[in-house]
């Protein structure tokens, strides 16, 4: 599942990041990049249950195991500023500039989370040690979200 999920993700992500740009540039298709934000938060709360209990049947906890837990750390900042992003859009708390900006800083977070599991990656793959392991969660490494 991860192994389609991540890259959807990652896709969705880069749409995303180029019509809420274009939004602030221009003011144009808020729209386009309010729809593609939310298809991105549900893509990262689809990869982030099935992350999750991946991380559960190699390690037996759901978050935190100790080899994934800074990973899962920055994981909850993710989550947390996609979270609020779509409780200021239900809710009206914000203006569209306001929260294309909160956009930009949930992406800004899973970019810093994406690389930390990509490092990781690359480092159990250069070592030999937990390759498969490491390539079971490299789909959920690529989408910057729980393992």
């Amino acid at each position: 599942m991860q192994g389609v999920l991540a890259p959807l993700q990652f896709v969705a992500f880069a749409v995303s990041l180029f019509l809420v740009l274009r939004y602030l540039y221009d003011g144009q298709g808020l729209a386009a990049a309010t729809a593609s934000v939310l298809v991105k938060t549900s893509l990262l709360y689809a990869i982030m249950v099935t992350g999750s209990l991946w991380e559960h049947d190699v390690y037996g906890k759901y978050l935190f195991a100790r080899p994934f837990f800074w990973e899962d750390v920055v994981s909850m900042l993710v989550i947390a500023l996609h979270s609020a992003y779509v409780a200021a859009l239900l809710a009206g708390w914000l203006p569209p500039r306001a929260l294309m900006l909160l956009a930009l800083a949930a992406y800004a977070s899973y970019t810093v989370n994406a690389a930390q599991f990509l490092l990781k990656f690359r480092a159990a793959r250069l070592s030999g040690v937990g390759a498969g392991v490491a390539a079971a969660g490299v789909a959920a490494a690529a989408a910057g979200t729980l393992e």
